[in-house]
C-alpha cells in the first residue's frame, strides 16, 4: 500500500487513493502541519503578468480537476488556482471514491505551496455548520480506509481552514462559491478575521442566483439589485462563482457575473468550465475574462 512519511504529499489523485488507512492518517497530520487558518475574506494583491485560474464546483470530478491544475502549473510561478468550492459529493459514476480523491489531492496541493493555492468553501466543506444532501463524503471515507468519525472531522476541519471569498485587487474581481455580503457593507469588511455567522455563511456559500431555476430554500435569491448594490459599496466589478449550474458560463446582469462549473456531472448545462483572470489591471466585465471548456467535457460517466 501507498505510505505517507513526515514531510512527503501525494502528487495525485491515485497517490491519495493508494494509501492505507495509516498513511491518510499520516497525511492528515502533515495536511494539519501545513495549512494556513485563513480570514473568511482572502485578498490577492494585483502581480503584473500574473494569472488566476479559477475552476468551479468539482464535486469529485478529480479529472476535471486535474485539467485545471495542468493549466495552473502551465503558468508559472506567477499564477494562482483558485476554487470556488464544493469539492465533495456527487462524484460521477466513473469515480465512486472520486470526493476522497479529489478532497486530499486539492488539500495537498494547498499544503505544498499555501501562497498560491486557494480553496475557497462551499456549501459541501460546511456541512458541520449547516448541513446539505446528498453528502456522500463519510461513506466513500469509510468505504476506503474503514469507520472513522474522527477522520470525516478532522478532513472537514482542514476545509474550513480555508476563506469564504477571495477579492483580486488588480482587476476588482470577487470569488466565492454562491454570493456575496447583502446589507450594509461596514468599512472594514474585507479585513474581518473574525468568524462570520450562520446568515452571512448562508449568503456566501448557499444562496442561488434569482437568474437560475434553482430554489434550495436556504435562503432568498440574490437579485441584480442586490448586486448593484454589493459592487457599488465594495468598490468591485464582477462576481465569480459556482453553485447554479444552469448559469454556467453565461455572463449575468450586464456582464457583471460568472457562474463556473467544473465537473462533468453538470456538463448538460453550460459544459466543464474554468476561467483565466489577470491579477492585474482592469477586468471591467466577465467577458473580459477567458472561459474555457475543459476536455473531460466530451468524457462523461456512464449513466
Amino acid at each position: 500500500m501507498g505510505r505517507v512519511s513526515e514531510g512527503t504529499l501525494p502528487t495525485s489523485p491515485s497517490a491519495v487513493m493508494s494509501l492505507d488507512a495509516a498513511g491518510a492518517d499520516r497525511l492528515l497530520d502533515e495536511l494539519e502541519r501545513r495549512i494556513p487558518q485563513r480570514p473568511p475574506y482572502l485578498e490577492l494583491p494585483e502581480q503584473p503578468g500574473g494569472s488566476a485560474v479559477v475552476f468551479g464546483d468539482t464535486h469529485g470530478d478529480w479529472l476535471s480537476t486535474l485539467e485545471a491544475v495542468a493549466e495552473f502549473e502551465r503558468r508559472g510561478t506567477s499564477a494562482v488556482l483558485i476554487g470556488l468550492g464544493d469539492y465533495v459529493d456527487r462524484p460521477p459514476s466513473d469515480l465512486p471514491m472520486g470526493s476522497v480523491a479529489n478532497a486530499l489531492f486539492l488539500l495537498s496541493l494547498e499544503a505544498r505551496d499555501p501562497r498560491r493555492v486557494v480553496l475557497l468553501q462551499g456549501n459541501h466543506e460546511t456541512m458541520r455548520t449547516i448541513p446539505a444532501s446528498p453528502h456522500s463524503l463519510p461513506f466513500e471515507l469509510e468505504r476506503q480506509w474503514g469507520p472513522s468519525p474522527e477522520r470525516y472531522d478532522r478532513l472537514l476541519r482542514l476545509f474550513e481552514r480555508g476563506p469564504l471569498a477571495a477579492i483580486l485587487s488588480g482587476p476588482r474581481a470577487y470569488l466565492a462559491h454562491a454570493g456575496f455580503p447583502r446589507g450594509r457593507l461596514s468599512p472594514d469588511w474585507r479585513a474581518a478575521r473574525a468568524p462570520v455567522g450562520v446568515h452571512r455563511l448562508l449568503e456566501l456559500v448557499w444562496s442561488e442566483c434569482e437568474a437560475s431555476s434553482a430554489r434550495r430554500g436556504a435562503i432568498e435569491p440574490w437579485n441584480e439589485a442586490d448586486l448593484d448594490r454589493f459592487l457599488g459599496a465594495s468598490g468591485l466589478s464582477t462576481v465569480w462563482r459556482g453553485r447554479d449550474p444552469d448559469l454556467a458560463g453565461r455572463p449575468i446582469y450586464h456582464d457583471r457575473a460568472m457562474t463556473l462549473h467544473s465537473t462533468r456531472i453538470y456538463a448538460r448545462y453550460g459544459g466543464v468550465l474554468l476561467a483565466v483572470l489577470p491579477l492585474a489591471g482592469p477586468l471591467p466585465d466577465v467577458r473580459k475574462g477567458e472561459v474555457r471548456h475543459l476536455t473531460t467535457e466530451r468524457r462523461l460517466p456512464p449513466r
